[in-house]
């Protein structure tokens, strides 16, 4: 490097660009797709919103509410072949995280599972028993006698 150079690279400055004989240029199109932002950490907004999404927790319900739903739930098995509309409030548990939130969904009763502990909505819905916390009808049959 000659005392008068300050900078070590400045005899390329002025050096016209580099044509490759055997290779065609990429298109401009392409040459701008190098520089698109590179997501070095995919994946990390979606924890992010996940972290950030509240849940609810269970409440256990009161002896006197369990009593009520037992009862209802007793009722409801002597007016099944009716398939009773209802309205139940239950817990529907979160499949990624502790927690979760209460659901309210109205349905015709299909049948009440009593080895799996569930009933059984027509429109699909399995609901497990001991998470309900709620259920009403317009049914006489189930109509709370308080």
């Amino acid at each position: 490097m000659s005392p008068e150079q300050t900078n070590p690279y400045e005899d390329m400055l002025l050096l016209p660009r580099h044509v490759s004989p055997t290779r065609r240029p990429m298109p401009q199109k392409d040459r701008a797709a190098q520089f698109a932002p590179f997501a070095a950490l995919s994946g990390y907004e979606e924890i992010i919103r996940e972290a950030a999404r509240l849940t609810d927790v269970f409440t256990e319900p009161s002896e006197e509410e369990k009593l009520r739903l037992n009862d209802q739930l007793l009722r409801l098995q002597t007016v099944l072949s009716r398939q009773p509309q209802v309205t139940v409030t239950w817990f529907r548990e979160d499949e990624r995280k502790s927690g979760g939130q209460y659901e309210t969904v109205q349905g015709r009763v299909l049948r009440v599972d009593q080895q799996n502990l569930t009933l059984h909505l027509l429109c699909g819905t399995v609901i497990p028993i001991h998470l309900i916390r709620s259920l009403q009808s317009d049914d006489p049959a189930l109509a709370d006698n308080e």
